[in-house]
């Protein structure tokens, strides 16, 4: 059976009020197929990324759960514990919780790392229903025996893909031996790369499986390009390429943090205003600099993967991926920070030998050939380091320089102009001073 509205599932009437309030009437296609099973207890596999609905999917019935046998004395331990691998997702899914169980009478608390523990353990000692922590400060707050989970029912695990690359693996299972066996366990992730699947089949108990799409930016909507450039010439083709005025809000993406440093670093000294943000960063520094972004104090804001989960920002008008990733459903979630809102945008890559392979796979996930700026590469694919993919029998050559005397970029032909975000370029007369 179809539902096309939240009245169909049978929650409380505080939820109901909750949800009317906020204007929710028709549920995503993930709440629709999640939450019938979650109110049945059922474990839950969810493929889904950001954008989905997937906090609502799991918070209903976890709110709807809990509110059957509400405990109102003031020593209550969670009941419900939602884990999450950045502090802004678990800010996020903590405001979620908050305004569903607005007219409810269950508590909770979000924990993080970065911030002093004082406030959080005094909201955990005044009792709590639902705890929604990122692994590493709750491991400590277990270790200090704060907090106590042996009345946890019910388990979800947010992001497990972006969980696990961040390192957080071991922690996580620590806090899993914490809990009770008998209990309902959720997870979700963008991804299933091996180690999500085989975490997925020590958690889970004959889950429903639900897959879906996000109801974000198509890509076909985003203008995507590529120069094909050595690495050493990247650090100039991005100055170059960030010195077009229609370049106004832009987000750089890099594999690592310690990347992503060096090129916030060496934009500010080029004199283009930029910081960086990611999982190194203190909380306060990653919410100032996402403040500056917002207001367009600073042009570009420099990202890993993980910390881009927590940027909302509107108004970005380009996404430079200065390192491709090697999961092709990365750059699909990177891209699509631009183009909201029926807004025009561009995606400009760069590409060195050693990434060949990974561009190969995200045009086979896009189903398009992307752009080509410049010169096309000669040879195979070179394997890059780390990389599971096997060398092909080919060397990739390295391109030549070509900024010279004709003060073009890396990669860019005579003639050839940094395209703008609707596609078009530049005035081929407009000539420099």
């Amino acid at each position: 059976m179809s539902i096309s509205n939240f009245s169909e599932f049978g929650l409380a009437e505080p939820i109901k009020r909750a949800l009317k309030e906020r204007g929710h009437s028709t549920p995503t296609p993930i709440q629709a197929r999640s939450i019938p099973d979650l109110l049945q207890g059922r474990d839950m596999l969810g493929i889904a990324q950001t954008g989905t609905g997937k906090t609502a999917a799991f918070a209903l019935p976890i709110l709807q759960n809990l509110a059957k046998d509400e405990v109102r004395n003031k020593f209550r331990k969670p009941r419900a514990l939602v884990l999450a691998p950045t502090r802004e997702l678990a800010i996020q899914i903590g405001g979620e919780f908050r305004l569903y169980s607005k007219y409810m009478h269950l508590r909770h608390t979000v924990v993080f790392g970065g911030v002093s523990q004082k406030p959080q353990v005094t909201a955990l000692n005044r009792g709590i229903d639902v705890l929604v922590a990122t692994p590493g400060r709750l491991l400590d707050l277990l270790q200090q025996r704060i907090v106590k989970l042996g009345n946890v029912r019910i388990l979800v695990l947010d992001e497990a893909d972006r969980m696990l690359d961040m390192g957080f693996v071991r922690d996580v299972r620590k806090i899993i031996a914490a809990l009770p066996q008998e209990r309902q366990s959720l997870l979700f992730s963008a991804t299933m790369p091996s180690e999500v699947g085989k975490l997925s089949s020590d958690l889970l108990y004959k889950p429903v499986r639900v897959e879906v799409t996000p109801q974000a930016t198509p890509v076909e909507r985003i203008k995507q390009y590529v120069y094909h450039v050595s690495s050493g010439d990247k650090r100039n083709l991005l100055e170059n390429v960030l010195s077009s005025p229609d370049l106004m809000r832009v987000i750089v993406f890099s594999r690592t943090k310690h990347r992503a440093n060096r090129v916030a670093l060496q934009l500010t000294r080029a004199g283009i205003e930029a910081d960086a943000i990611h999982g190194n960063k203190s909380q306060g520094a990653r919410q100032r600099a996402l403040k500056r972004f917002r207001s367009g104090e600073i042009r570009v804001l420099v990202a890993t993967d993980i910390a881009a989960r927590g940027i909302d920002v509107d108004g970005i008008t380009h996404v430079i991926n200065y390192e491709l990733p090697n999961e092709p459903e990365s750059y699909v979630h990177r891209i699509g920070r631009t183009a909201r809102a029926g807004a025009n945008g561009a995606a400009i890559s760069f590409c060195d030998g050693t990434e060949r392979i990974y561009l190969r796979d995200i045009e086979k996930l896009i189903g398009n050939k992307i752009s080509v700026i410049g010169e096309e590469p000669i040879g195979e694919p070179v394997r890059a380091k780390g990389s599971a993919h096997k060398n092909r029998g080919g060397v990739g050559k390295r391109l030549k320089k070509t900024r010279g005397r004709s003060g073009r970029s890396v990669g860019q032909r005579k003639g050839q102009s940094i395209p703008n975000r609707n596609g078009s370029r530049p005035s081929q007369s407009r000539k420099a001073a």
